[in-house]
């Protein structure tokens, strides 16, 4: 076994403000759950899932009546809370929801002291605790918290054992922990698929590999893995009959929403659009200084593309806080039109330095198999967006959701 690096001030700083922000967020969500009774940012639609699963418990007929678009891990989950906890059928899936949040600050704070790469778990779970969206899903019945306890841990044990490849009980059994939650995760919500996908290329590439080869204890982990990562996912498919409950498909779930698979060009285009914008606070500080020719070459390819950005606007805002601030520009005169433009232009920029930066580091890249899962991820993220089908809108905190894979 690898031995840890010794802690750094830098490494203590972030596990301290890690920790700070994860005591923070669960003391809030408590306070929520204590004093509002109400629903209040809590999805409805969801508790009628959550509800279904908990008076019925989990079976072929229970998976097949599934109203919500999202996959029933988190409903499932919620509703084993309001079979534990009893009484209020809101405030026990809400505790279930806090659960799911403690759990994922626990695992991580406890991995990250065992892992050799513990600036990468802290990281994660620091980016996870920032994004808007994070103080509501702690406290409410929404998704977020069940889904995100699994594809973050799992996305972590995962990458954890591939890249230190050493064969023993302990390391096994992190690929198969690691394998599984990445199956769970996508039984959460369906676009977490990207993880799975990314894992698997990972393994591809590794497998070619001569030297790895070799060692036939940690191929079969690796293979084992898999097998624990696609099982889950290969059981709802059998239920389901495809990647969206037979309500959805058929649109009996909402009024006016349908789900289905299908060619989606729009959908691409926003959650390519959303990713380098939410990529902008993340990446910014790491991307490198350029030469004066790149600088403007990039310049000039950044204007270019973030005036066609502008020119579809419309196409691109989806649900969100981005919709909510361009909303609120609009009031000015060409304030919309000023704000999205000069965003799309930053936000481009951005991200053709940081693909420069990457391509400059590709030794690092290939050498470093967290990286290289987190570029996956994003990029498998915004293609299989391509194959949503139906009108079921593209939310952007879908995109921040997968900021963990960036730390």
């Amino acid at each position: 076994m690898n031995p840890r690096p010794r802690p750094t001030h830098n490494h203590q700083a972030l596990l301290f403000l890690t920790i700070l922000l994860f005591v923070t967020n669960l003391v809030s969500a408590i306070l929520f759950i204590s004093f509002v009774k109400r629903p209040v940012y809590d999805e409805l639609y969801n508790m009628r899932d959550v509800q279904t699963y908990a008076a019925n418990r989990i079976s072929v007929s229970t998976l097949r009546i599934h109203k919500n678009a999202a996959a029933p891990g988190s409903f499932i989950w919620m509703a084993a809370g309001v079979r534990l906890w009893g009484g209020d059928e809101l405030r026990a899936a809400r505790i279930a929801s806090l659960a799911s949040w403690l759990l994922l600050g626990i695992g991580i704070l406890v991995g990250g002291s065992l892992s050799s790469f513990p600036e990468l778990w802290y990281g994660s779970l620091l980016c996870t605790l920032v994004f808007p969206h994070a103080v509501i899903s702690t406290a409410t019945v929404l998704t977020e918290g069940p889904s995100l306890l699994f594809a973050t841990l799992g996305a972590l044990a995962w990458t954890e054992f591939v890249q230190l490849q050493t064969v023993d009980t302990l390391r096994i059994f992190l690929g198969l922990v690691g394998g599984l939650s990445l199956g769970v995760a996508v039984v959460c919500r369906q676009y977490n698929f990207a993880l799975l996908i990314s894992a698997a290329v990972i393994s591809i590439v590794q497998l070619n590999n001569q030297s790895k080869r070799e060692a036939r204890s940690w191929v079969s982990g690796l293979a084992l893995s898999l097998m624990a990562a696609t099982a889950p996912v290969i059981l709802l498919l059998l239920v389901w009959k495809g990647v969206t409950s037979p309500s959805m498909a058929a649109g009996l779930s909402y009024a006016n929403y349908q789900a289905s698979m299908g060619l989606n060009l729009t959908r691409l285009l926003a959650a390519g659009f959303y990713v380098i914008v939410y990529l902008l606070p993340l990446s910014y500080s790491v991307s490198q200084n350029l030469t004066s020719a790149q600088r403007w070459a990039v310049l000039f390819s950044s204007l270019l593309l973030g005036i066609l950005v502008t020119s579809i606007r419309s196409h691109l805002i989806e649900p969100g806080p981005l919709s909510t601030v361009t909303h609120l520009v609009s009031r000015l005169p060409m304030g919309s039109i000023v704000a999205f433009g000069l965003l799309a232009f930053l936000a481009i920029y951005n991200f053709i330095k940081a693909s420069i930066m990457l391509w400059n580091a590709k030794t690092r890249v290939v050498s470093c198999i967290p990286l290289q899962f987190a570029l996956l991820a994003i990029l498998f993220f915004v293609v299989e967006q391509v194959g949503v089908g139906g009108n079921i809108p593209f939310y952007d905190r879908y995109v921040l959701q997968f900021a963990h894979s960036w730390a």
